[in-house]
């Protein structure tokens, strides 16, 4: 009895979490880094700070809205595959709820000069959001001239060319890929 109740305040615990961060989860995955850190890093240490990266480059490359993958493998990982859907359903919920109001009431207010400068500035915050969530992902992330070339080669192609963003993760993995196992057979 008292295993099925830890089971299912463990549940709890994963729902309500991610519950907490759905609440709040303006502006997409890259917006939600700063969150996802102080959350599941520094106040349940579910994850490490290189784990969660490699969740986020994994998100990105797997269809999807990358903070939601990021709930489910973090989810998965603490229980399983109930994990996985409890951790995505307590992210997705609040979301789901506030979209459901806001539809039913939108057409009477969309057009209030209040509303429309209301959304004008979580634009803002949310770009502001964003930018911190670069630096703070660059400064985990580049970390070798190897790391800062493939940065730079896939920010050029991706603002100069308009490259696929899943074609640069592919080429900027296989690229880090060849060059590590390349470094390993002259080691």
């Amino acid at each position: 009895m008292k295993q099925n109740i830890a089971h299912l305040r463990a549940y709890f615990d994963l729902l309500y979490t991610f519950f907490k961060m759905g609440c709040v989860s303006f502006g997409g995955g890259y917006a939600m880094l700063p969150i996802l850190e102080r959350e599941l890093i520094e106040k349940k240490s579910w994850t490490s700070r290189a784990e969660l990266l490699d969740y986020y480059a994994i998100g990105q490359v797997t269809p999807g809205i990358i903070a939601v993958n990021v709930s489910t493998f973090i989810g998965y990982r603490r229980n399983g595959i109930a994990g996985g859907i409890v951790a995505t359903v307590g992210f997705i919920l609040p979301s789901l709820i506030i979209i459901t109001i806001i539809a039913a009431f939108m057409r009477s207010f969309a057009d209030e000069p209040v509303v429309q400068h209301a959304c004008a500035g979580i634009r803002l915050a949310v770009g502001v959001l964003i930018v911190n969530a670069v630096i703070d992902v660059g400064k985990n992330t580049v970390k070798s001239r190897l790391s800062l070339i493939i940065c730079i080669a896939a920010f050029v192609l991706s603002l100069v060319f308009k490259s696929s963003p899943v074609l640069l993760l592919i080429a900027a993995g296989l690229t880090g890929f060849l060059c590590a196992r390349g470094g390993k057979k002259r080691g």
